[in-house]
């Protein structure tokens, strides 16, 4: 085995085309990878329910990290570590998008997916992982960002430029990837971590080799150690080939 032993990738804008797929020569650079000995896993701001089909596409037993760190997973069925976002966090959440017509919420618990017209009537009973925001309205959403982040109690990042994934501060993919390699028994520095988003860049400051897809937001790009080609051009298995298989 070479240098790196884990790789760990985002899902939406890297992994999968704008198809939401996994292009061919991905999939082959990622069971390259596992002939190989390293292994492969998803950290992604997805719940567990919409990985695993994935997962099950390419035939991965490894760790998974879900919700941005929110939740790690031993194996794609076996929960290792849950870090939940508070209910009354949620509460404030919600009365924060009121200030603007139109702000769109949701997000993920352990029971599902719920969104602004899709909504519980009671938040106390149900154990939430991450909150989103979505308006495109680019300054109101800063200064949402500002005042949710003055509260000290929340991680607050994006998988979009139009919108905020919200998680309890210190939780991020970096975070879970922590652990995976606890579990794992091996460094940081051993990970080849890829993403487009600013929730990827906890995870690509702390890898040994931090990988930018070539669509990424520019702030992650800056962050990366290398840049790649673009989610529609096998930027995945791009950087695979050159920086683990090569």
């Amino acid at each position: 085995m070479g240098k790196y032993k884990l790789i760990a990738l985002d899902m939406d804008g890297t992994v999968l085309d704008e198809e939401k797929k996994i292009s061919d020569r991905n999939r082959r650079a990622i069971l390259a990878a596992i002939e190989q000995g390293v292994t492969v896993m998803f950290a992604t701001g997805r719940g567990i329910h919409r990985v695993r089909p994935y997962v099950e596409e390419l035939g991965l037993k490894a760790p998974v990290v879900t919700v941005n760190g929110g939740e790690v997973w031993k194996t794609p069925q076996e929960l290792l570590r849950r870090d939940p976002l508070g209910a009354d966090e949620v509460i404030r959440l919600i009365e924060l998008t009121k200030q603007y017509e139109g702000v769109w919420y949701w997000a993920y618990s352990v029971e599902g997916l719920y969104n602004r017209d899709r909504w519980v009537d009671d938040v106390s009973s149900v154990t939430w992982l991450k909150f989103g925001i979505y308006y495109e309205n680019e300054s109101a959403l800063g200064r949402l960002r500002e005042q949710a982040q003055s509260w000290g109690t929340l991680e607050i990042s994006n998988s979009h430029p139009c919108n905020l994934e919200i998680n309890p501060k210190g939780i991020t993919k970096a975070s879970g990837l922590r652990r995976v390699c606890e579990l794992l028994g091996c460094d940081m520095s051993e990970v080849v971590a890829m993403g487009d988003s600013l929730n990827d860049i906890s995870m690509i400051c702390e890898a040994g080799l931090g990988v930018a897809m070539g669509n990424a937001q520019e702030e992650v790009r800056r962050a990366a150690d290398v840049v790649t080609l673009s989610n529609t051009e096998d930027g995945v298995a791009n950087a695979i080939e050159k920086y683990v298989l090569a």
